[in-house]
């Protein structure tokens, strides 16, 4: 009997910096960036060159706000032979957008990014996976500036996203349009009746390494690939710490 293809996993990087996670208080206020100390240009290169060693590919979701301080980056995304996608402009959370906000701040990290890569930038991924019920008018701007899939729901219970859709890649109709989008959301594995996040951030930093691999596993022998997210701080032993 012919042995069933194997399953490849899907690695993705939301390129942001330490201070764009929500979570964070002390550093919300986007006028205190430019002032703060910086990790995402070093770490980013290093996961490039980590990528490189192992010959491995990757989708890079990258936030046009480092983009454009950071212009070096795109480039050598490129170069690694990585697809870059966007993770909007201004890492705001799309459901406390309006929609003429979101628009404006999609099309100002498509133009940049497609400019500084030379190339269509055909997939989004929202911040903090915010794309949240109501919020599926984003769907619809999303068709509009070109966009051709999405990774921003995530099908679990979530403190700034969570969207009740199917566990797997799947066609999206929640446009109010009712026009499909292909959507690749993230990866939860089944505990009794829960789904259980376990591939990416601070799930892969918090959960032991045996449910992580468990986690893997039961997608993959039902042939549905893992989707793994990471953050250039995720690399940093030497990230700030501030008070959340």
């Amino acid at each position: 009997m012919t042995k069933p293809a194997p399953v490849v996993n899907a690695l993705s990087f939301d390129i942001e910096d330490w201070f764009h996670m929500v979570e964070i208080d002390a550093v919300a206020d986007p006028e205190r960036w430019p002032a703060l100390p910086t990790l995402v240009e070093r770490y980013t290169r290093r996961i490039l060159d980590i990528l490189a060693a192992y010959d491995a590919r990757a989708t890079f979701f990258v936030l046009g706000w480092v983009a454009e301080r950071y212009p070096g980056i795109v480039p050598a995304i490129v170069r690694g032979g990585h697809e870059v996608a966007t993770h909007g402009y201004g890492h705001h959370k799309v459901y406390e957008m309006q929609p003429d906000e979101f628009r404006e701040d999609m099309r100002r990290s498509i133009e940049l990014l497609g400019a500084q890569s030379g190339t269509r930038v055909r997939g989004f991924r929202a911040t903090s996976f915010s794309i949240t019920p109501g919020a599926e008018w984003a769907f619809d701007v999303l068709h509009d500036l070109g966009i051709e899939y999405d990774a921003s729901l995530f099908p679990a219970a979530r403190g700034h996203g969570g969207y009740p859709c199917p566990a797997r890649p799947h066609a999206s109709t929640i446009a109010p349009s009712g026009r499909p989008l292909p959507e690749l959301p993230m990866s939860v594995m089944r505990l009794g009746p829960l789904r259980l996040p376990f591939s990416g951030g601070g799930y892969l930093r918090a959960l032991p390494q045996a449910l992580i691999r468990a986690g893997f596993e039961q997608l993959n022998r039902d042939g549905r690939p893992a989707v793994v997210y990471l953050h250039p701080r995720d690399f940093a032993p030497d990230c700030p710490r501030v008070p959340m």
